[in-house]
């Protein structure tokens, strides 16, 4: 290929990361990389329609063009809301410190 990019898609789950090196044209998109890299056969439950991707942690469109040494990356959905998560973690920490700080006073 006389005008080719090398670049990696990468895919992880909660056990393990999968990272596929690949050259492609130069000019392609993400969603040509995703689906030259394999990893949409080896992972069925990625559903390139409803699926969020990136390079290098930041969000990008299915037609935006990769360029040399790009990461493209593949999130998986959140099994939790962060924000929700934060606001059991403070409501857990008052409880806690109600019972022991009594003695203080």
């Amino acid at each position: 290929m006389a005008d080719s990019i090398q670049l990696e898609v990468t895919y992880a789950k909660p056990d393990r990361q999968e990272i596929i090196s690949l050259k492609l044209p130069a000019g392609s998109t993400i969603q040509q990389a995703i689906e030259a890299s394999g990893l949409l056969q080896r992972h069925p439950e990625i559903d390139l329609a409803k699926a969020k991707v990136g390079i290098y942690g930041k969000l990008s469109r299915m037609d935006t063009v990769v360029r040399e040494r790009d990461r493209v990356e593949i999130y998986r959905p959140l099994i939790a809301d962060p924000k929700e998560v934060r606001k059991q973690r403070a409501a857990e920490g008052k409880v806690m410190k109600k019972g022991g700080g009594a003695a203080e006073e």
